[in-house]
Formats: C-alpha cells, structure tokens, sequence
C-alpha cells in the first residue's frame, strides 16, 4: 500500500470512529441540555401569565429585561437608579456585576449620554461588557433610560 493510500485508509478510519463515538454520545449529551428557566421576583409564578418575563436563564446565561426609572429625576439618578436595580436582580440570581457579557442601554436623549456614562463608568468592574447605546424614541414610564443585560452566571 502507498503512503498515501495508508493515509487516506487512515482517515476514513478516524472518521468512521468519530461517527461512532457521536452515536453512542447523544444519551450523554442528553442531560447537559441547557433549560430555560424563569425567575420571578417574589419567587412563585404569577396566576395570569405575564406579558414578558423580568429574568430567565439559560445554562449558565442569565437575561434580565429592560429596567427603568419610573420617577422624576434628571439622568444621573436615573442612571444610578437602573444599575442598582439591576445588580440587586443579578445578585439574587447568583451572578453580579462583574459577570455581565453584554449591556443595552437606551436613553430618551441623546445628549443625556456624558452623564450617563458617568454614572455607567465602573459600575461593571475592571473588565466592563460590552455595550450598544441608543437614544430611543420612547421608553415607557416616562424614565430617561432603560437597561437590559445578559450575564454568566
């Protein structure tokens, strides 16, 4: 036999091995599947089903939905407001801060940007996530920005 022929002998030996060992491995796999599961803020599920859930994970994803500011106040409060409401929703969940991947932050003006990062800056560690912000047309409850955010638990 050539070499070449040995090695291609070879190689659809592998393969077929590998087709093999994946065959037997679904039922393994079968139990590391990732679960939704919803967490609800008082612990129990509400008696009519929601219009969105607040905090759902998945694996070891935790999502948290846009939180506001519902309350009169300038950008900064608003701001300070949100990421407390969040680190609060994060940490009853066992993750943190630190551990947020991803940030979506909407503001209803633009120019309210340079405070906001103000109140933003550190909040998330040494390693923040990272981050899309837009001025948004609307945001419900009259607050000056929302945040949502997926985090490792």
């Amino acid at each position: 036999m050539k070499q070449n022929d040995r090695r291609s002998f070879l190689g659809k030996g592998m393969v077929a091995a590998a087709g093999i060992a994946a065959a037997a491995a679904p039922s393994a796999k079968a139990q590391d599947k990732p679960i939704k599961k919803v967490h609800y803020r008082d612990g129990k599920k509400p008696d009519k089903t929601p219009l969105f859930n607040s905090t759902v994970s998945f694996g070891n994803l935790l999502f948290i939905a846009g939180v506001g500011a519902h309350f009169a106040g300038d950008i900064k409060a608003h701001t300070k407001h949100v990421l407390d409401e969040i680190q609060k929703q994060l940490e009853s969940n066992g993750s943190s801060m630190d551990k947020v991947l991803k940030c979506n932050v909407y503001l209803a003006h633009g120019e309210d940007f340079p405070a906001m990062n103000e109140m933003f800056q550190g909040r998330f560690g040494s390693e923040p996530p990272v981050r899309t912000t837009i001025a948004a047309a609307w945001i419900p409850g009259d607050s000056l920005i929302e945040i949502d955010v997926i985090a490792s638990l």
